[in-house]
């Protein structure tokens, strides 16, 4: 066969970097807000208790439930990370060839989030409308948790997808999702396009992470509203 030219295009990149230096830190600055959604959530348990009655709540408890706290942009002991999310977030979005000069960048989500120690806890394929950069900071995680999984956005190949093979690669143009076992302090971005998923967790060991979003807003809507 002729060897030919290949162009791959229309990439979908994934970037990871790890700031292991962080997590001792933003864990304890984290603690508060994950008790707080602890007794938030208490109205949704007592809920399910009257649904399922006392015997069947005894045996799953909170399975399935997911802890995630109120926005946590501005919190003073998470600034560093946020500074640094947020310009990394600027310089990749620049880097994919967009014109960055006419625009400014915003959080329109930074929460962090545990899933339930009985298990059960998870997150259905789904995208961030609406937002231009995603991604999330890992802070207690190991080879037991839940993990990240993010599926190929186009879905215009999914009425023609061919079987793969048993032994292909991991980076092959043809894989239908990839999977990312985290490590605690990885801190990922992500298009926001790109669809993505938590698998179910086991409940073996802790799992916590800061998820976040961010909007690119163009400057002259931005200059013509604070006119």
């Amino acid at each position: 066969m002729d060897k030919l030219d290949k162009n791959i295009s229309f990439v979908t990149p994934i970037y990871k970097i790890n700031k292991i230096e962080w997590v001792s830190d933003i864990i304890k600055a984290t603690d508060k807000y994950i008790d707080q959604a602890y007794k938030t959530a208490e109205k949704d348990l007592e809920r399910k208790k009257e649904l399922i009655g006392n015997d069947g709540y005894k045996k799953v408890k909170d399975h399935g439930m997911s802890y995630h706290s109120e926005n946590l942009v501005g919190v003073p002991e998470l600034r560093e990370l946020e500074k640094y999310i947020g310009q990394t977030a600027f310089n990749l979005l620049d880097e994919q060839g967009y014109d960055m000069s006419l625009y400014d960048l915003f959080f329109t989500e930074f929460w962090v989030q545990e899933f339930s120690k009985n298990g059960g806890g998870h997150h259905d394929t789904h995208t961030h409308y609406d937002n231009h950069i995603s991604g999330f900071y890992f802070l207690k995680c190991s080879k037991k948790t839940s993990f990240p999984v993010f599926h190929d956005p186009r879905f215009g190949l999914n009425m023609a997808r061919l079987k793969l093979k048993e032994n292909r690669s991991i980076d092959t143009i043809g894989n239908e999702k990839i999977n990312y076992i985290p490590n605690p302090g990885d801190l990922i971005f992500f298009n926001s396009y790109l669809p993505h998923q938590f698998t179910v967790d086991d409940g073996l060991e802790d799992f916590r992470f800061i998820h976040f979003n961010l909007q690119a807003i163009r400057k002259f809507i931005l200059n013509s509203v604070r006119k």
